[in-house]
């Protein structure tokens, strides 16, 4: 057989034959006195074995050395890692369209999807909660009740590997008890009153107690707070975090935390 006629019999291109010719994969037969390979039957079964141990998933490095190991034994174990391995992607994937899922029947229930999906379901759970507090508030919506709702997506997003156990505490208190929400939404107005405040308004030290009072205890018992004196200095987030908000907002943000503190003991 020529080339092509091999490729096509065993249902790959000549390009792919050449290639393994050049790997090593694949044997090249000697040229016949007219310059043409001339291939066996041989040949075109070791083609066909090439062929479906790739369509199994594995690499050509991998194959090789299957092919080397006459008593299988390689193969056994990369199978074995191969069906592992496609276990877990399957895991990952009714995940994924599970969470899809989710996604899909909030669009259902309110005709659009939030500017900060997707996050987990715990969040889009404190999310509708959140919504549905905010449907009771006369008026729009707190900015600040929206910039809570993206630092929140921020911290689950960027925070992987971490003790998390404050952040898990606060989503579950928030959702979970009324009066929690009711105050973070009272704390959510006076941060917006002190969007043009000095930092010496009065009402700075009110917002902090309010802040502070909005936590529930399960988060605080959680948090690992900054030393006394380092409310403001504990890295390059905490800074970005205190710059985004207006002086008053972040001098109320920053006693909130040392009450706080205070509170853990």
């Amino acid at each position: 057989m020529r080339i092509g006629e091999l490729a096509d019999l065993v249902g790959v291109t000549t390009r792919a034959v050449r290639h393994y010719h050049r790997i090593g994969l694949l044997p090249e037969p000697s040229r016949q006195p007219n310059g043409y390979r001339e291939y066996s039957l041989r040949d075109a079964v070791e083609l066909a074995r090439v062929r479906r141990l790739t369509e199994l998933g594995l690499s050509l490095d991998e194959v090789k050395n299957v092919l080397a190991d006459d008593a299988g034994r390689d193969l056994i174990e990369i199978v074995s890692e191969l069906d592992a391995d496609l276990a877990r992607q399957e895991e990952a994937i009714r995940q994924r369209r599970a969470r899809l899922g989710q996604l899909l029947a909030q669009a259902e229930r309110t005709g659009r999807l939030p500017a900060d999906a997707p996050v987990s379901p715990e969040l889009t759970a404190l999310f509708d909660v959140m919504a549905r507090a905010s449907a009771q508030v006369p008026g729009p919506e707190p900015l600040s009740a929206a910039r809570e709702r993206e630092l929140l997506a921020l911290l689950e997003t960027a925070s992987p590997g971490i003790d998390r156990g404050w952040f898990d505490a606060l989503v579950h208190s928030l959702s979970a008890d009324p009066d929690a929400m009711r105050r973070a939404y009272a704390v959510y107005g006076l941060l917006d009153e002190l969007a043009g405040a000095a930092e010496d308004d009065p009402r700075v030290a009110r917002t902090a107690r309010a802040i502070a009072d909005a936590i529930p205890d399960e988060a605080v018992r959680a948090m690992n707070l900054p030393e006394d004196g380092d409310v403001a200095e504990t890295g390059g987030f905490a800074h970005a975090f205190f710059a985004d908000f207006a002086p008053a907002q972040a001098a109320a943000l920053r006693h909130g935390i040392e009450l706080l503190r205070e509170r853990a003991g």
